[in-house]
Order: structure tokens, then C-alpha cells, then sequence
């Protein structure tokens, strides 16, 4: 078996290899290319009607991110009873990482030309749920890697070589997407190239964890009852509120992380449709707020040692409501929108990172990966409350402006419950009621 050290160093690798279908597809390539590809297969009135429901094309994408979570909704608790229960999750992620980088490769055939939004749709759910159960898997492993005191540096320090991963693959796809412009190339072939690569990373990058996480070793699975699992997520809820702080903490973060996720979705199409930006401008932002919010995902790791990791994500949902407002009322040209992505990205690895820890101490380490499928619904590029407000907004109003100031709700009430978390009675009442 790998060291402790080594374990970990696979276990930073799975946000490395993830990372990029977080950046390249899901918050920059994908929302505005699937957009394109939807207006394209508009009627003579600019409406898209998938299922006879007329929508705004530009509300395709977002609808799309909803519908995966929803899946999610009845995946995500099955795929935590299992790992917990059986003690394969290592060999849940090698399946859910070959199920989603193959989903991410098909996205190649999504085409403009034939105007098949709805098979971009469709892959695209497969690989987000698929990415979703990766993330289960991988944030129960927090506490076999981990100790309490260690959590915020081990899940600051997964969280930035995940921004350096994602990073580079973006500055790779830049580079690409730039020389295909620049010559007169295709760039819509260029688009779905790297759509495919990306989950070509994905599989080559999680052989790394693959062969480093510890497996089950030799007292291997009990029996699952696959009836009893798709009970899971009720059996879960009902057993979080019996932790009152747990389950208090848990929805002020399905609130804020759903505005959070919703900004990093959107940002592409809203700098796009709103600020008439090109792809080449919106890309160069993705990519430095990868490599920004690595450092600040590990700033925010030294001012949770100071203050509290409580405190640290109030100052950056702080930031988060200043940026949704900004977007709203003041940026108008592109040397904005970089600043606006530079201010987004010192909060994001803040609120990512330190949230993630401060919930693995809340939750019974020997139900972990149960938890955490709960936890991932709202996790990075998997919220679904967000999206559908902010697709319901810019459908009755057609401004992205007035959309994205909707989302200053959730963050908002967000902020509120998490002002009420007591931490320390929470943990306390948790080992009280685990010895």
C-alpha cells in the first residue's frame, strides 16, 4: 500500500484531473458553443422548444445544468450508501471517471450545423452526473486522509492543484483556440476538439489516483440492497437532522454555493451575450481566475487559521454579493469584466475549499461518503437552483444584468443561516454522540 503521503498526493490528483471539465467545458467552452448551437435550431420566432416547452435559446444551457442535477438528486445518495456500505470507493471513481470522460469526448458530434442541442444536452448530463459521483467519492476520502485539525490545509491544497490543473488545460485550449482564429480556421471543429480532449485528460490524469488511493482491502463488500438505496437521500436528510448545526450549515450552503456555481456557469455566456465579448477575451478571464484562485484558495486556508473557517467563508460571501452586484450595475467593457474575474477568483477557492472542510467535521466520519453525495449536489458546476433562476429571470426579462442580480438572494440568505452555525457546540455534539 502507498504512504500516507503518496495517498494524498493521488487523492490532490483527482482535482487536477476533474478540474478541466470544470473550466474548459462546463464555465467556458460549452455555454456558450451549446447556446450557439440552440439558436441555431431556433424557430421563426427565436424560440427553441425542447419537450414543446419554448424557451430563450440562451436558457438551454442552464435549463441543461439543472436537469443533471436533478439526476443527481437520485444518483448522488445511491453512489454514497454504496462506497460507504461496501467500501469500493476506489472503484466507484475508476467507473464514474471512464463513464464521464467518455460522455465528455462524445460532446465532439455536438455540431452547430445540424442544430442538435438536445444531444449536447443529453451528454452533458451524462458527464456532469458522472463528474458529481467522481466528487462524492473523492470528498469522502477527506477523513481516511485527513485529521480534523488537518482538514483545511489538505482541502485548500486539493483545491489549488485543482485550479493549477484546470489552468493549464485552459491555457492549453487558449493557445489552440487562438492559433485556429488567428489563421481563419474552423472554430466551431475547434470547440468540439477540445471538448473531446477534455475528457481525454479526465481518464489519463485519474490513472494517477487510480493507483495510489487505498482500495478495500481484504474484508471486501456486504451486500447491497439497490431497493433501500434509492431511499438514500430521505434516510440521509432525516439522519442529518439529527444534527442540528450539520443540517443548519447544510442549507445556508445550498444557498450561497448555488449562486456561486451559477456565476462560474454563466460567466461565459454572460460576458458573451451582455458584453459582446469573443470567446478569445472570456477564455483569457477563465484562465486567470484558475491561477488567481489557487492563490487564493491557499490565502484563505492562513486567514482560516486566524480567524476561524466559519468567519474566512462569511468575508468571501461577502465579496461573492459585491461581484453579482457589480455585474449588474457597473461593468460595460472588457477591462472590467478581467477585473470583476480577478475579484472572483480570491473568493472562489475560499468558499470552495474551507467549505468542504468545515462540513467533513460536522458529518459521522463512518457515513462520510453518504454525506457528501448530499453535499455534491451542490457542488462545483452542479447547483440547480441557481441556474433555474437565473434561466426563469432571463427568460421573462431577456437581461442577463437582471438574471444574475437574482442570484443576490440566494447569497444573501445564504450568509444569514451561516451567521447562525454555531461550529463549535456542532462538532462537540458529533463526538459526543460518536463515542
Amino acid at each position: 500500500m502507498a504512504s500516507l503521503r503518496a495517498q494524498r498526493f493521488g487523492w490532490y490528483m483527482i482535482d487536477w484531473a476533474v478540474s478541466g471539465f470544470s473550466t474548459s467545458v462546463v464555465t467556458v467552452f460549452l455555454g456558450p458553443y451549446l447556446t450557439n448551437v440552440a439558436q441555431a435550431a431556433a424557430n421563426e420566432n427565436g424560440i427553441i422548444t425542447p419537450l414543446g416547452i419554448g424557451i430563450h435559446p440562451g436558457s438551454w444551457f442552464s435549463f441543461v445544468v439543472s436537469m443533471s442535477v436533478l439526476a443527481q438528486v437520485f444518483v448522488l445518495p445511491i453512489i454514497g450508501a454504496i462506497a460507504d456500505r461496501s467500501h469500493i470507493k476506489k472503484s466507484l471513481f475508476i467507473a464514474m471517471s471512464i463513464v464521464g470522460s467518455a460522455a465528455t469526448t462524445l460532446l465532439y458530434f455536438l455540431n452547430i450545423d445540424e442544430g442538435n442541442y438536445l444531444y449536447g444536452g443529453l451528454f452533458f448530463i451524462a458527464a456532469n452526473v458522472a463528474f458529481g459521483a467522481c466528487m462524492v467519492v473523492t470528498n469522502a476520502y477527506l477523513n481516511d486522509l485527513s485529521t480534523a485539525d488537518e482538514r483545511d490545509k489538505v482541502s485548500s491544497r486539493g483545491w489549488a492543484l485543482g485550479y493549477l490543473g484546470g489552468g493549464i488545460l485552459l491555457l492549453i485550449h487558449l493557445l489552440w483556440f487562438g492559433s485556429v482564429k488567428d489563421s481563419g480556421g474552423d472554430t466551431s471543429l475547434a470547440v468540439r476538439l477540445i471538448l473531446a480532449s477534455t475528457g481525454i485528460w479526465w481518464v489519463s490524469f485519474a490513472l494517477i489516483p487510480m493507483s495510489l488511493l487505498p482500495g478495500p482491502g481484504r474484508s471486501v463488500v456486504k451486500k447491497i440492497n439497490i431497493r433501500a438505496t434509492f431511499l438514500q437521500l430521505f434516510a440521509t436528510l432525516r439522519h442529518m437532522a439529527s444534527y442540528r448545526v450539520t443540517l443548519l450549515f447544510f442549507i445556508a450552503y445550498l444557498f450561497y454555493n448555488d449562486a456561486v456555481q451559477t456565476v462560474i456557469v454563466m460567466a461565459s455566456a454572460y460576458g458573451q451575450e451582455e458584453l459582446n465579448l469573443g470567446l478569445d477575451v472570456l477564455t483569457k478571464a477563465i484562465l486567470m481566475v484558475q491561477f488567481v484562485a489557487m492563490g487564493g484558495s491557499l490565502l484563505f486556508e492562513r486567514v482560516a487559521s486566524w480567524i476561524g473557517s466559519k468567519n474566512a467563508i462569511m468575508i468571501s460571501l461577502l465579496g461573492w454579493i459585491g461581484v453579482v452586484v457589480t455585474a449588474y450595475a457597473a461593468i460595460t467593457t472588457e477591462g472590467q469584466f478581467y477585473i470583476l474575474a480577478f475579484v472572483i477568483a480570491l473568493v472562489l477557492g475560499g468558499t470552495q475549499a474551507l467549505s468542504r472542510s468545515l462540513f467533513s467535521q460536522l458529518i459521522p466520519p463512518d457515513r462520510a461518503a453518504e454525506y457528501f453525495s448530499l453535499y455534491e449536489i451542490s457542488d462545483r458546476g452542479t447547483s440547480w437552483t441557481g441556474p433555474l433562476l437565473f434561466g426563469i429571470a432571463l427568460t421573462m426579462t431577456g437581461s442577463y444584468r437582471t438574471a444574475i442580480l437574482s442570484l443576490v438572494v440566494l447569497l444573501v440568505v445564504g450568509l444569514a443561516l451561516l451567521l447562525k452555525v454555531d461550529v463549535t457546540r456542532g462538532i462537540r455534539e458529533l463526538n459526543q454522540e460518536n463515542k
